[in-house]
């Protein structure tokens, strides 16, 4: 590929996608137009064969990242003028203007999509780490010991910032392998392990909290744990039901000024066995809410 191709073709037109297409439609159109223009299909035709090498060509940019970003700059750079046409790529310009400081030193955009001969930096690196719930809430200090490429043991710390969510990623600048043009960057995936009673949803932090069918039908003040370690105190109104969700307002992640909530879903406990006083206790509850019919409504909506 020549470099003028940088300038002079439009991959987005030749793909028929639009400039802002993302990749999810830049990959389903490519799958439409390699399965109507493959070799094998178009029988020998020319024409449809120089097509169809065009798309490839095409979608080889645009589906990668970082060619389809340096792709786009110098287009931009071209059509602003801050390069002129008949750049021919190797920081030389028709005219002999020497044109590298542009790209700043390594050359990236041009050595990355045609493979130059220019410095390039090194190549990214990508590590897993563990943390646990509270420290992906609150934000933690990880400390990593890595040998990129069989190199020296290296000691990284990094900070893990406060509401990092499981499957996020930190990237570490210039911590990656080595290179003629400077290092790469480290990309650090991080797993959250699970708490034993409290999760995420969003900026909201959830926890069951088991209440007795007394609680739930009298009404009570109970105790709730937090993440912070502190309790809070929720009021249950006589007849609430299980399932309930009450909410505490600002308990949950903290993003700058804003703060999530507490969400506590109420699980009405029953006791597996009972016996002696508690079960005749029952027993006379039962007699004496005889009137009480929890399925009455639902017999009569399943007859309509």
């Amino acid at each position: 590929m020549a470099a003028k191709d940088l300038y002079e073709k439009d991959y987005y037109q030749i793909l028929g996608v639009s400039k802002g297409a993302d990749s999810d439609a830049i990959k389903k159109q490519y799958r439409k137009l390699a399965r109507e223009l493959h070799p094998d299909k178009t029988k020998g035709d020319k024409k449809l064969e120089d097509r169809f090498k065009a798309v490839s060509e095409a979608y080889d940019i645009l589906s990668d990242d970082k060619k389809r970003r340096e792709y786009d700059e110098v287009r931009e750079a071209v059509k602003s003028g801050r390069v002129p046409p008949g750049f021919n790529g190797g920081g030389q310009g028709f005219n002999g203007g020497d044109f590298s400081d542009l790209f700043g030193p390594g050359g990236d955009i041009f050595s990355t999509l045609f493979g130059g001969a220019r410095q390039r930096h090194g190549a990214d690196l990508q590590t897993e780490a563990s943390i646990g719930f509270k420290e992906s809430i609150y934000g933690t200090e990880l400390n990593l010991r890595l040998s990129p490429n069989g190199s020296t043991p290296a000691n990284i710390t990094t900070r893990v910032p406060a509401g990092i969510k499981d499957g996020a990623k930190i990237k570490i600048k210039g911590r990656g392998a080595p290179g003629a043009a400077g290092p790469g960057d480290l990309y650090v995936l991080i797993h959250v392990t699970p708490h034993p009673i409290f999760s995420r949803k969003d900026e909201n932090i959830h926890v069951t909290l088991p209440i007795t069918f007394s609680e739930a039908t009298l009404g009570a003040d109970i105790s709730v744990p937090t993440l912070d370690g502190d309790e809070v105190t929720v009021r249950i109104a006589p007849g609430t039901p299980s399932g309930r969700t009450l909410r505490v307002k600002g308990r949950g992640v903290k993003k700058g000024l804003n703060a999530g909530d507490l969400m506590i879903t109420l699980d009405v406990a029953i006791p597996q066995r009972v016996d002696g006083a508690a079960k005749k206790a029952i027993e006379d509850f039962d007699k004496a809410t005889n009137d009480f019919d929890p399925r009455k409504e639902l017999f009569s909506k399943a007859k309509k």
